[in-house]
């Protein structure tokens, strides 16, 4: 394949040989080095094949002592495409531009690909390399990574490494973020571990103070679980941090209450397009007006970026396309208000337990409510229950 773009581009012919014994042409070609390729036999004394501008040349003068006859079937690659505008200044001027602007294109930043975020929006990365100079239309060539790395980390703390290499029209922004470290309990600062809910205690894993509960009891919402108040038997009661780990069975009980008659959307068949150029940061319209009044739409925008020969030009072609609908009331049945309740609620429940503990098992259930339906969801969950409360001596209350 880079062959066959390389002899495109410094010109090829293909000619028709015609001799009576035609091997003497091929073993000329050896004779003189001249590469040919795309042989093809018309007959027995007859056949094209492909050679270069050069080469043409040479076998034309060397086959004068030969009796054969040469016919040129065609010539291609880029000189004789370019030879044909010869006399359309004006038209080889505007293709010479184009290639120009082409190659001083390539060495300025129209692309930005950023990896390794997951917390951190990618928006809010662009934002700060645009703040430090990087934007749309940069300089490649001109870049500080270490001063574009130092500042990207005072804007954005979260990130703790922040590399930007340009490979031709594209800055790939690649990224680490910072790990939190974990919360430091004061193992000084005298505390309680109280119940955060109501729950059966199944483990209990003691790491300072005294246990106040085992597996198999129930507890209430606030009361101790592991005491931070410790009785000895030679110097009495002594204050410590009371720490450790309580898992229990909780049991949830959430309610939401889904109408039975709903508003479905219903596309008229009316549509509107419109289509803008994105130049860098700047847009231009190619509509009239997009404001719509009076009228329920959904707005579907599709962005589809330009490239020549694989290099990304700084040129977006935006389509933005509006569907008409009206709102239509429509009836549903209760055991799909059940299921689309039941979903929403167990939704909330797990984002609930999720830092402490699972959802074990769940059970949804309804009754009718007027026009509507009271959906239940009774869950039990496996979670951590205990919360630190800090014991307060008679010097901090005094």
């Amino acid at each position: 394949m880079l062959t066959g773009l390389v002899n495109r581009l410094r010109g090829q012919v293909r000619i028709r040989a015609e001799c009576a014994f035609p091997e003497r042409v091929l073993n000329l070609c050896g004779a003189q080095d001249l590469a040919f390729w795309d042989l093809k036999w018309e007959s027995p004394t007859a056949f094209t094949c492909r050679l270069s501008r050069r080469d043409w040349r040479k076998l034309r003068e060397a086959g004068k002592k030969l009796d054969c006859t040469f016919e040129l079937v065609g010539r291609e690659g880029a000189p004789y495409f370019l030879l044909r505008f010869r006399h359309r200044q004006a038209l080889l001027i505007g293709l010479l531009g184009c290639a120009l602007t082409l190659f001083l294109g390539s060495f300025f930043i129209w692309d930005f690909q950023v990896e390794g975020n997951k917390t951190v929006p990618t928006e809010r990365i662009l934002r700060a390399l645009e703040k430090n100079g990087v934007t749309l239309g940069s300089f490649g060539l001109s870049l500080d990574g270490e001063d574009i790395r130092n500042h990207m980390l005072l804007d954005v703390p979260e990130l703790i490494w922040v590399a930007v290499n340009v490979s031709g029209c594209r800055a790939e922004v690649q990224v680490r973020e910072r790990t939190p470290p974990p919360v430091m309990i004061d193992r000084r600062e005298p505390c309680n571990l109280v119940a955060r809910r109501a729950g059966l205690v199944k483990k209990v894993q003691t790491i300072g103070g005294v246990a106040c509960v085992v597996p198999g009891s129930a507890v209430t919402e606030g009361q101790i679980l592991i005491s931070g108040v410790e009785d000895t038997d030679t110097v009495g009661a002594r204050v410590l941090a009371g720490m450790g780990k309580v898992e229990a069975r909780t049991w949830y009980s959430l309610t939401a209450v889904m109408p039975l008659t709903v508003l479905e959307k219903q596309y008229t068949g009316g549509e509107k397009t419109g289509v803008s150029l994105i130049f860098g940061t700047r847009r231009i319209k190619f509509f009239s007006n997009s404001s719509i009044d009076g009228a329920e739409y959904d707005k579907i925008t599709s962005r589809h970026p330009l490239s020549f020969l694989g290099i990304p030009l700084p040129v977006t072609v935006a389509v933005e396309t509006w569907r008409f609908y009206e709102a239509i009331p429509a009836a549903r049945t209760a055991a799909e208000a059940e299921k689309a309740a039941g979903a929403l609620l167990e939704a909330q429940l797990r984002e609930m337990v999720a830092p402490y503990g699972e959802v074990k098992s769940t059970l949804c259930s309804s009754r009718r409510k007027g026009e509507a339906l009271e959906v239940t969801l009774s869950a039990e969950c496996l979670e951590e229950i205990g919360k630190t409360a800090p014991i307060y001596t008679e010097e901090e209350t005094g």
